[in-house]
């Protein structure tokens, strides 16, 4: 039976840069001292990537985690971060208490909204941001 979602990993260029938003922005703190490895089959064998290394940090805020990885090897396919239409994990969701404020708080952090303002449907306010990698946070 799931109990809930334990974490998000975002897999980041610069994993410093990436740790200091998060911080910042969203008052996520240090959960453990960070990680890595390098020819570890262990490891290999979990994340499913063979002759892998990489950085790792998870960070907490709550009940909600984030673990951070920079990955030395094998190098990334990918050079830029999905987008909402794209097939697989395009995105995660903050609810924050004063959109208005926060907003403004996140942008002097680092994060983008392409110059468009929150929409109010209703119920709840929200719009899609980007972090510093141009990974994809909606805030509501």
């Amino acid at each position: 039976m799931i109990r809930g979602i334990h974490h998000v990993g975002i897999n980041c260029r610069d994993i410093d840069r990436m740790k200091r938003f998060y911080i910042e922005a969203f008052g996520f703190q240090e959960f453990d001292e960070g990680f890595g490895w390098e020819n570890e089959p262990l490891m290999d064998h979990i994340v499913d990537v063979p002759a892998s290394a990489a950085r790792g940090q998870m960070l907490r805020a709550g009940t909600c985690y984030i673990e951070l990885f920079q990955y030395s090897a094998p190098p990334p396919q990918a050079q830029t971060p999905l987008k909402p239409f794209d097939q697989g994990y395009t995105h995660f969701c903050v609810d924050v208490t004063d959109i208005e404020t926060d907003i403004a708080h996140l942008k002097a952090c680092g994060m983008t909204f392409n110059e468009r303002d929150f929409a109010d449907v209703g119920h709840v306010k929200t719009i899609y941001g980007y972090d510093p990698e141009r990974n994809v946070i909606e805030v509501q």
